[in-house]
């Protein structure tokens, strides 16, 4: 249960909207920052929250500099509840206009199941292939759903 106060003073029960409102709204400052991303803990700090409020599938892009600094969130394509068609051609545009030395992948499963799809291992495998002679590195791909999968944590990512 969680409680906020309100301006009188008094505390009251957090509606779930103004929770998930919040949890937004401190994403999205961090990613304002510039904020640094050290690791896929960080990277997850960063979006978990923001790709969490879709009801449909949702491919964003968090593109960094050669020292991992958020220069640009973007979400590249929406879909409906359970597919995306995600054009390569517009992830490469758009690391090119953020220029971009790094990007970290992330995509919501409204079902809830965190577990990568053999589809979603085989985009991260084809965008990585296309990045890499471009000298832009894949750090990561995140899939989230009730709990986030990290594609670097799990050695998805070779």
């Amino acid at each position: 249960m969680l409680y906020i106060k309100e301006k009188d003073g008094q505390y009251s029960q957090a509606p779930e909207d103004r929770i998930f409102a919040e949890a937004n709204s401190i994403c999205i400052s961090r990613l304002e920052q510039r904020e640094r991303i050290n690791s896929s803990h960080d990277a997850i700090q960063a979006m978990e929250w923001r790709m969490r409020q879709y009801q449909v599938e949702v491919f964003a892009c968090l593109f960094l500099s050669s020292s991992h600094s958020v220069i640009a969130y973007e979400e590249i394509c929406f879909g409906t509840i359970n597919v995306n068609a995600v054009y390569p051609r517009e992830v490469v545009k758009a690391a090119f206009r953020n220029d971009a030395a790094a990007v970290i992948f992330a995509h919501n499963h409204p079902s809830g199941e965190p577990t990568p799809s053999k589809e979603d291992i085989e985009l991260t495998k084809k965008l990585k292939e296309l990045l890499e002679p471009l000298r832009v590195r894949v750090l990561d791909h995140l899939v989230v759903g009730n709990q986030v999968t990290s594609f670097a944590d799990h050695g998805l990512l070779n």
